[in-house]
């Protein structure tokens, strides 16, 4: 990445024209501050804030943000005060700095809860802008792209963990896929550096290998679609170096991988993706546990198009993804996409459709109401929000694809609700019953059966439960019951 302000200019120039001027004022005054400070790279600080400028101006963020971006650390690290910068910047451009700037560490005990602290207030912080979480995510990943410089091997390593456990999940909670995979890749490269090589190089020999393969799949999918009258544009992926080593520790060889090659086909609309399935199939023959339809049921950050696996040429297995052009740029940019509208309702939108429309949103708030210490709301992050999921269904068909790997029937009913939870008597998971402690599955359908005058929680069903939003609801109701000294009752 060349890091230079008249690479950000050019890039920021290609689809904003009449805020520059705001930019590289931006740019003086954090070059100014930063004046004497130098990283461990021995490169001039500046440095870091503009790469952080460059890859938002990437994602086509707006003028504020790319302000943020150049000064997000001129409080942390210089004299430089929240109205300081409202006064030079304006009010926006001074929260969103606040919004990344660290908490002082002189106000905890250890370093460990400093770090606590600030993973709370930053998480937090897009309750006020989402803004304030993008412009972090640019700063790790900077800071990971320079991490060999920090000569300290262990804090190498304790970065890359914290930066794996937490930041990549919430770039892919938001949709910023290139944002995730460079963050993982970083990532693999400082954990495990012998594996990300093997890994790297066998990415790059399989990609040099298929090259015919692709283009003859392109080209075959191409010719059918025109037949039938359906424009298309085919683009062509490989899965990102930790993507494979994922995959791998789960099978034999690549060729198992179904994922691991993918075709792009963007479409017109909605209806041109499904009549392209049918064409897709008669042309190469379906892997049908491997289909998805994420338009009819999207992924909680937006993510739409329709998967399907099939056999091509030399018995390879692929992937092609089928969507139009509105749900590739949402897969590219994310929650960011609305950035490519108006800069001056951007945020805006992109703030709006954070709290409507994002799982995650919700579901932050909600640990922070469980959480009764940071370090408690970074654990329950890691181990509920971020956590590999599970989709499954309500006797109604309602899916529900919050619950955490690991849940059982009883986590269900109290994410149903606290009532259903509490006057729980008995489950059913497709059709058959199950006792309160059965792990539930990718699939299952789930009908909790209740009864208002049954005794409700017990002890026990704290060991019967894996997440904190039934362990809060059976604590409430036992100590309730302990305060009252006598069986609750409760009305249906």
């Amino acid at each position: 990445m060349e890091i230079s302000l008249e690479n950000l200019t050019n890039i920021v120039s290609r689809y904003n024209l009449f805020n520059l001027e705001k930019i590289q004022k931006a740019y003086e005054y954090a070059k100014l501050k930063h004046a004497g400070q130098y990283r461990e790279s021995g490169e001039e600080y500046i440095t870091h804030p503009l790469a952080v400028a460059i890859i938002l101006a990437r994602l086509n963020a707006d003028t504020d943000t790319i302000c943020a971006g150049l000064l997000h650390d001129v409080i942390e690290d210089t004299n430089t005060t929240k109205e300081d910068i409202a006064a030079e910047f304006g009010e926006s451009v001074a929260t969103l700095v606040m919004g990344v700037t660290n908490l002082t560490r002189a106000s905890f005990n250890s370093k460990i809860s400093s770090n606590n602290a600030n993973l709370r207030k930053l998480i937090l912080g897009m309750n006020k802008d989402v803004r304030i979480l993008i412009i972090k995510l640019a700063d790790r990943l900077h800071n990971m792209m320079t991490l060999q410089y920090k000569k300290n091997l262990e804090k190498q390593q304790m970065k890359a963990m914290e930066t794996l456990s937490i930041y990549v999940p919430i770039a892919e909670a938001l949709g910023l896929y290139k944002v995730k995979c460079d963050l993982e890749d970083k990532c693999f490269m400082f954990l495990k550096p012998n594996e990300y090589e093997k890994y790297t190089d066998i990415r790059n020999r399989y990609q040099e290998s298929t090259r015919n393969l692709v283009a003859e799949v392109t080209s075959r999918i191409n010719e059918v679609l025109l037949a039938n009258d359906i424009p298309n544009t085919i683009k062509f992926r490989l899965q990102n170096v930790y993507g494979i080593f994922k995959s791998l520790m789960l099978r034999e060889s690549l060729e198992d991988i179904h994922d691991f090659l993918a075709f792009k086909i963007i479409l017109d609309d909605i209806d041109a993706c499904y009549l392209s399935l049918r064409h897709v199939h008669e042309t190469f023959k379906p892997l049908t546990q491997y289909f998805k339809d994420y338009i009819s049921l999207p992924k909680q950050n937006h993510y739409q198009a329709l998967h399907t696996t099939v056999i091509g040429p030399e018995s390879k297995i692929f992937q092609m993804q089928l969507k139009t052009a509105s749900m590739e740029k949402v897969a590219l940019y994310g929650i960011t996409d609305f950035w490519h509208g108006d800069e001056d309702v951007g945020a805006k939108e992109m703030q709006a459709s954070l709290k409507e429309n994002y799982h995650f949103y919700k579901a932050v708030l909600e640990i922070n109401k469980l959480a009764s210490s940071n370090q408690e709301f970074v654990e329950l992050m890691k181990d509920e929000v971020f956590a590999e999921k599970i989709h499954v269904f309500t006797k109604d068909g309602v899916l529900i694809d919050d619950l955490a790997k690991g849940a059982t029937a009883l986590d269900f009913a109290y994410r149903i609700h606290s009532d259903i939870g509490d006057s729980m008597v008995a489950a059913l998971v497709n059709g058959k019953s199950v006792n309160y402690d059965y792990e539930l599955k990718d699939g299952d359908t789930i009908r909790i059966i209740t009864d208002f005058n049954a005794d409700g929680p017990t002890k026990e069903w704290l060991s019967m439960a894996k997440t904190a939003r039934a362990h809060k609801k059976i604590r409430e109701f036992l100590n309730k019951q302990k305060r009252n000294g006598q069986k609750l009752t409760r009305s249906p």
